[in-house]
């Protein structure tokens, strides 16, 4: 994408009334008037808050929302000009139950409050694989105690990746912690009975990986609380 064109959708970020964008400083000063409060002064009603982190273009959030008019849906990710395909479409189809949130999941704690949130999606994120980046993996154990912060006590976790090694690290983890697996699937398009929202819906990548002839794997785990 060229420089020009993702101007052109930060601009038009600007103007979507679906798109929140705080600054750093305002997430870690704990002025995020939203934190707490997404229910009453964003969606207006008192329904469940799913979280799509790293949402990408939002093909998840928004797939979700369609399907889902009793729950309320929040796209997470720092590249406003990957998920500005997502709000647009929810502006252009009117889909009022999906929100689009500018920030680093690092600062999730700072966005919502605890027990907010009911469900987390993690779609495709980066395996990162190499040592020195392991800090930055979406299942490590840092990262399950932010979620664990902002999860009401029976909420839980969806992980859908192509890389059996975060597959396979995130199962080991989750069992070593004492964390609950609900359900692990290591080919959810080989096998029977898998739920119908994990493969209805495909991002862009999972198409991609989909036509390389790349299994997809799926676990869905509630961590344990402190």
């Amino acid at each position: 994408m060229g420089s020009k064109n993702k101007f052109k959708r930060f601009e038009e970020n600007k103007t979507f009334a679906n798109v929140i964008q705080p600054s750093r400083e305002e997430v870690l000063t704990d002025a995020f008037a939203y934190k707490g409060c997404w229910n009453e002064l964003y969606f207006k009603n008192n329904h469940p808050i799913v979280l799509e982190l790293g949402c990408g273009k939002g093909e998840y959030s928004v797939g979700l929302a369609k399907r889902h008019p009793e729950k309320n849906f929040i796209g997470i990710d720092i590249k406003g000009a990957r998920f500005w395909r997502g709000a647009k479409t929810a502006i252009e189809e009117n889909i009022a139950n999906v929100a689009f949130l500018r920030t680093q999941i690092e600062l999730i704690e700072k966005c919502f409050a605890s027990g907010e949130v009911s469900e987390i999606w993690i779609t495709f994120p980066d395996p990162q694989i190499k040592y020195k980046r392991t800090k930055h993996r979406l299942t490590n154990a840092d990262f399950l105690a932010r979620y664990e912060h902002i999860l009401a006590p029976d909420g839980y976790v969806h992980l859908k990746t192509d890389s059996e090694f975060m597959h396979g690290y995130t199962l080991g983890l989750l069992h070593g912690a004492g964390h609950k697996v609900l359900y692990a699937n290591h080919n959810i398009y080989n096998s029977d009975g898998v739920p119908t929202e994990v493969t209805e819906i495909k991002t862009f990548y999972e198409q991609f990986y989909l036509e390389q002839g790349k299994p997809i794997t799926y676990i869905r785990f509630q961590i344990k609380k402190q």
